[in-house]
């Protein structure tokens, strides 16, 4: 723990009281980074979270000192071609950086020495206090309990998302995917919203299988378990040719070729959600495509977060979205360091880090 100085938002920024904020991969995988463009160091990391105004800059009209937001990686802006149509790729900001504040590339964080701080993903969580950028902003109903609200800041909504935007997935699809940890419950959880038939979940961990089957998972694979056969082999023997929507939830370029391959022929279409930081290229023939089958990214699931998060949080608030089960154990802030161990011994879904409880 240091002390650091937060400095006042300057134009179109907000300063944000954290009231908690939570672990998620992308943290661990980008902590692990040494090298590239995606290694910040001396930063701060965290970029789920929830909290307060705290006080707001210049032209800022969206939110007031008090109320309750949520930072979020993708860009919205609301005023650029994207965001006005079709997709979420925000480019009001085109060049933007990943460990500065988007408007103008610098830092709101100096360390005890006076030294500039990177900041991490437009959000900086694991700081009490820490500048938003508004376009990185949602405001967030009142209503809804604060650590429930982090879960929407990224993890959940990205999983759910997907179901809803991405994949548009229809009643009575099936589902196969690749990795069941929070994204990948938030999957099933979505497909279960849109009224999937099967929704198959593959994963190595067997304690994921009975906390699946409460987000609506109704089969298991366990890819050690397979034998000769593939994974893919195995979802297209389960859904009679192949599964109608495919998602790849761990960031790996092989599961994603597997995703590909247990996708139905003519129809089937495989939505990447996890980050292969290492960059391994994909290697699929051209007629794979062209006979139908199709793969695609989505960043937060597809969703534009302005107008779809409060519509997620409206879900939650009508009982029609759970997200109690993905919260397994809270720590606080002065304890960071064990929900670090949790998740990376696979015994965590989310836990919630509480700044001042």
């Amino acid at each position: 723990m240091e002390e650091i100085q937060v400095a006042p938002p300057k134009i179109g920024e907000v300063r944000v009281k954290i009231i908690c904020t939570s672990l998620c991969h992308g943290d661990i995988s980008f902590w692990r980074s040494e090298s590239g463009p995606f290694s910040f160091f001396p930063g701060i990391f965290g970029h789920e979270a929830a909290g307060i105004v705290e006080s707001v800059g210049e032209n800022v009209v969206e939110v007031k000192a008090g109320d309750l937001v949520l930072p979020v990686v993708q860009r919205n802006c609301g005023e650029c071609r994207d965001c006005k149509f079709k997709g979420n790729a925000c480019t009001k900001f085109p060049a933007a950086s990943l460990n500065a504040m988007p408007r103008d590339g610098s830092s709101r964080f100096l360390d005890k020495d006076g030294q500039p701080l990177h900041h991490f993903l437009f959000a900086s969580s694991f700081s009490e206090y820490t500048v938003v950028d508004m376009t990185h902003l949602v405001k967030i109903s009142p209503e809804v309990p604060v650590d429930k609200a982090c879960l929407l800041s990224c993890g959940v909504t990205t999983g759910v998302g997907a179901t809803m935007k991405a994949a548009q997935i229809e009643e009575g699809s099936t589902v196969a995917i690749f990795g069941l940890g929070t994204v990948g419950l938030a999957v099933a959880e979505g497909a279960r919203i849109r009224g999937a038939s099967k929704i198959i979940g593959i994963d190595k961990n067997l304690e994921k299988f009975e906390i699946a089957k409460k987000f609506g998972v109704t089969d298991f694979v366990n890819p050690t378990s397979c034998g000769k056969d593939s994974v893919s082999q195995v979802i297209r023997e389960m859904t009679d040719g192949g599964a109608d929507y495919c998602f790849e939830c761990v960031g790996s370029t092989s599961l994603i070729r597997e995703a590909f391959d247990g996708s139905r022929q003519g129809c089937g279409k495989t939505v990447i959600l996890g980050a292969d930081l290492h960059g391994s290229p994909l290697s699929i023939h051209p007629l794979e495509i062209l006979t139908g089958k199709s793969i695609m990214g989505a960043t937060l699931g597809g969703i534009k977060p302005k107008q779809d998060i409060p519509h997620l949080a409206q879900k939650y608030l009508k009982k029609e979205l759970r997200l109690d089960g993905f919260i397994t154990h809270e720590v606080n802030f002065e304890d960071i360091n064990k929900a670090f161990d949790l998740l990376l011994q696979g015994k965590s879904l989310r836990c919630i880090i509480w700044m001042d409880r």
